[in-house]
């Protein structure tokens, strides 16, 4: 009995809910993907592997940890990103301090060369060790630096459009996301040149719910023009982290309590 009224209530409030989804503003729709996207769960962790494939076919395999700390919803974000294969990349660290009203502050450390190296903000939409993540995609695109249409809303997505308001300053002239409605994941994005050629694409192959935030387990990104692509997959995903491990110093002497 108690199962069927459930399923009778679930009946009655899903109109209801895809209504009051449907009548969601773009900017509303682009906050709560911003949410998701990089700031679920205030903080978390996870063991990640990249699997590189060139356009001949050729394979390289990335291991590293992220660890990521929210000061502020939509704000200001702590990040590293730490390399434990192959060989050469091993020790590299990638940390990110994210702003809201300025550009963010990027670093690379080099332990081949002990090197901390700023990445400036013209270099955020290159390549991200030899991937086909830019140093954007890890760390997140500023909602502020584009302009959102939204061209569709069914049961599933919302189809938003994304034109950058300075074109000059990336590669492509405008994207379209495919945002859930449910848990505003974007599942994919593809991203275009003037004449609306599809460049480049962002597909999200795998998610699950993890203490209770939707969390992306598998997402590729597809170099479009040749055919090679990369995939990104996250296994340990864990939430809760203490602020103290992001630091100048855990460039050099990344927290290794925190990276098992």
């Amino acid at each position: 009995m108690k199962k069927l009224i459930q399923q009778a209530w679930l009946l009655i409030t899903l109109p209801l809910s895809l209504t009051a989804a449907a009548q969601l503003p773009v900017d509303e729709i682009i906050r709560k993907a911003n949410l998701a996207s990089y700031y679920a769960g205030d903080d978390g962790s996870a063991e990640a592997r990249m699997l590189i494939v060139d356009k001949n076919g050729n394979k390289q395999l990335r291991q590293f940890n992220i660890l990521r700390k929210d000061i502020e919803d939509e704000g200001r974000q702590n990040m590293l990103v730490v390399f434990s294969r192959p060989t050469d990349v091993k020790g590299t660290v990638f940390r990110v301090e994210k702003q809201v009203t300025a550009d963010d502050n990027r670093w690379l450390y080099l332990p081949a060369l002990d090197l901390v190296k700023r990445i400036s903000a013209g270099d955020k939409r290159t390549s991200f060790v030899g991937s086909h993540f830019y140093y954007e995609d890890v760390s997140g695109r500023n909602p502020e630096e584009d302009n959102f249409e939204l061209l569709e809303t069914t049961d599933e997505h919302f189809i938003v459009k994304g034109t950058p308001k300075k074109p000059e300053t990336v590669e492509f002239a405008y994207y379209r996301a495919k945002i859930s409605t449910s848990s505003f994941l974007p599942l994919e994005v593809i991203y275009f040149s003037p004449k609306g050629k599809a460049l480049r694409q962002m597909t999200v192959k795998k998610t699950a719910d993890i203490q209770g935030v939707p969390t992306v387990l598998h997402s590729r990104i597809d170099q479009l023009s040749d055919g090679s692509y990369t995939e990104m997959m996250f296994r340990k995903v864990k939430y809760g982290l203490p602020q103290s491990i992001f630091s100048e110093r855990s460039l050099r002497k990344p927290p290794q309590q925190w990276l098992k």
